[in-house]
């Protein structure tokens, strides 16, 4: 069995395969609450089961919550934990910037796409909205913009006279009160970010390319940009499963 973490700054996503790369088991934690009776508590994996488990690993943009969980797996059940960057990924993907300055969720989602004959632009929307362009085996870079999530939430808390608003679509653009204004305000914005910039990409570098989206609301944006554009949920999770092999 395998087991992959993926460490955002939300939330932790835990997930169990077998050898088949079938999920036996998935498991949500909250970051900000990450400590060893917490994970103990929420994955309550038994000595028997770990013994069954041949390798662990993590992507994590939070390096203090992988420490955490590498020091609860080593000292629990004496299992070594690896986090992306710890391995060596040159025969799979050419990185064309400082290694160091790639999220690794950003990284395993490239490596979950790549391949030899075709181009791809990853829209992760997390925390941030992040664009990850992949030229065939080559990590070319990407651009980071704000999260919408983070963003409404930050406006909200800052402005007396605007409540907490859940995102989603309006048929409107003009909106005929406060939270409609808002709403309309954050979904075409981000809206025409993601479509402009997935268009810049392509003219500047001259291009053509798949467009992948992945995180909370890839769905609410998939339709609404005249782009076409596919859905892939736990894009980070496949690329680590992908790259396990490589623990030696």
């Amino acid at each position: 069995m395998f087991l992959i973490g993926d460490i955002g700054n939300t939330e932790v996503k835990i997930v169990l395969f077998n050898k088949k790369n079938i999920i036996l088991k998935k498991i949500l934690l909250k970051t900000d609450k990450i400590n060893e009776n917490y994970i103990s508590k929420k994955i309550k994996f038994n000595k028997k089961l770990m013994n069954g488990i041949e390798k662990i690993l993590f992507s994590s943009v939070v390096p203090s919550v992988f420490f955490k969980f590498k020091y609860f797996f080593k000292r629990r059940f004496k299992k070594k934990c690896y986090e992306l960057k710890d391995l060596k990924l040159n025969k799979i993907i050419k990185v064309k910037v400082n290694k160091k300055q790639i999220g690794s969720d950003r990284l395993a989602n490239s490596l979950a796409v790549i391949n030899k004959r075709k181009n791809f632009i990853i829209v992760d929307f997390g925390t941030a909205t992040t664009f990850d362009v992949v030229v065939k085996d080559i990590y070319l870079g990407g651009v980071i913009a704000p999260g919408v999530h983070l963003s409404l939430n930050t406006l909200s808390s800052k402005a007396k006279l605007i409540p907490k608003i859940s995102l989603s679509k309006n048929s409107n653009v003009i909106g005929r009160n406060t939270i409609s204004a808002v709403r309309s305000g954050f979904y075409w914005g981000y809206a025409g970010l993601i479509e402009n910039i997935i268009k810049l990409i392509s003219k500047q570098s001259k291009k053509s390319y798949k467009i992948i989206f992945t995180g909370g609301y890839s769905s609410l944006f998939q339709n609404s940009i005249n782009v076409k554009a596919s859905i892939k949920k736990d894009l980070t999770i496949q690329g680590l499963l992908k790259v396990i092999k490589y623990i030696k």
